[in-house]
C-alpha cells in the first residue's frame, strides 16, 4: 500500500490510538478526517493536528452512519482509506452482574454491527479510488478472551468478519484491501479501567500499523500480540492464563 498522498477517514479519532495514527498519517502526507462523538474532545484532536478535519458523528447510529456516507461521497470524493478504529467498552461481571446482556449487546452494536454497516455504507466510494483500503481495528483479545468479556466477544466476531469480506472482495474483483490491526493493551484513557497504564504506547502501535500497512501485511500484529498468538496457537489454555494474568 501507498501510504502518502491518500485521504483517510479514522473514526474514534479524537483520542488515544485513533488521533496517534491521525497524526502519523499526517506527518506522512495524507489528508485526515477523523470523527468522535464529542466536540469537545474533537476540538481538542484537531489542535494536534496541522490541517486536520473533524466531523462530530456517532456512527454506531444509522441516522449518523448514513449521514456521515452522505458527507464523505459531497465533500471527499478522493476518500480511500477508512479506518474503522471507533470502539465501546464496559465493565462488567458475567457472572454476578444482572444486565449482562445489555453490556454485551452495546458492545456489540458499536464494536461489530456498526463496522459492519459503516463498510457497506463505504466500500462502492472506496472502491472508485485507487489504493482503497479499509482497517478493522480488533485486538489481541479477538483471539484469547480479556476480562471484558463482551469486549473480547465483539473483537473476535470482528476478526471473523474481517477475514470473510477480504474474501468476498477479492473474490468479487472489487480494489478494496481489508487489513486488521491488532493491538495489545495500549496505555490510553481508553484502557485505563483494566490497567492499561501497563500497556505500549500507542504511538508505537501508530508507527508499527504504518509499517504494516505499506508492507501489505493484512493481520497487523503489534507489540507482543504475534507473540501470544503464537503461544495460542500451541496452548491457548497458557496464553489466555498469560493474558489474564497481565491484566
Amino acid at each position: 500500500m501507498k501510504t502518502t498522498g491518500n485521504t483517510v477517514l479514522i473514526s474514534g479519532g479524537s483520542a488515544g490510538i485513533g488521533l496517534e495514527i491521525a497524526k502519523l498519517l499526517e506527518e506522512n502526507g495524507n489528508k485526515v478526517i477523523i470523527t468522535g462523538r464529542s466536540k469537545e474532545r474533537l476540538d481538542n484532536a484537531l489542535t494536534q493536528l496541522k490541517n486536520g478535519i473533524g466531523i462530530v458523528n456517532d456512527f454506531s447510529k444509522e441516522a449518523d452512519a448514513k449521514a456521515l456516507a452522505e458527507t464523505l461521497a459531497k465533500d471527499f470524493p478522493e476518500l480511500n482509506i477508512v479506518i474503522n478504529n471507533g470502539a465501546h467498552a464496559v465493565v462488567h461481571d458475567i457472572v454476578n452482574d444482572t444486565d449482562n446482556y445489555a453490556a454485551v449487546e452495546s458492545q456489540m452494536a458499536t464494536n461489530f454491527f456498526s463496522i459492519v454497516r459503516l463498510n457497506e455504507l463505504l466500500v462502492n466510494q472506496l472502491a472508485k479510488n485507487s489504493n482503497a483500503a479499509i482497517v478493522n481495528v480488533s485486538s489481541v483479545v479477538a483471539f484469547v478472551p480479556g476480562s471484558l468479556v463482551g469486549y473480547s466477544a465483539s473483537k473476535a466476531a470482528l476478526h471473523s468478519y474481517t477475514q470473510a469480506y477480504r474474501f468476498a472482495l477479492a473474490q468479487n474483483n472489487i480494489p478494496v484491501k481489508v487489513f486488521e490491526l491488532m493491538p495489545p493493551l495500549v496505555n490510553t484513557e481508553f484502557s485505563a479501567v483494566i490497567g492499561g497504564e501497563k500497556g505500549i504506547p500507542p504511538r508505537q502501535v501508530a508507527e508499527e500499523f504504518l509499517a504494516g500497512l505499506e508492507a501489505d501485511t493484512y493481520e497487523i500484529m503489534v507489540g507482543n500480540t504475534q507473540l501470544l498468538f503464537d503461544l495460542y496457537r500451541k496452548s491457548p489454555e497458557e496464553a489466555f492464563a498469560i493474558l489474564n494474568a497481565a491484566e
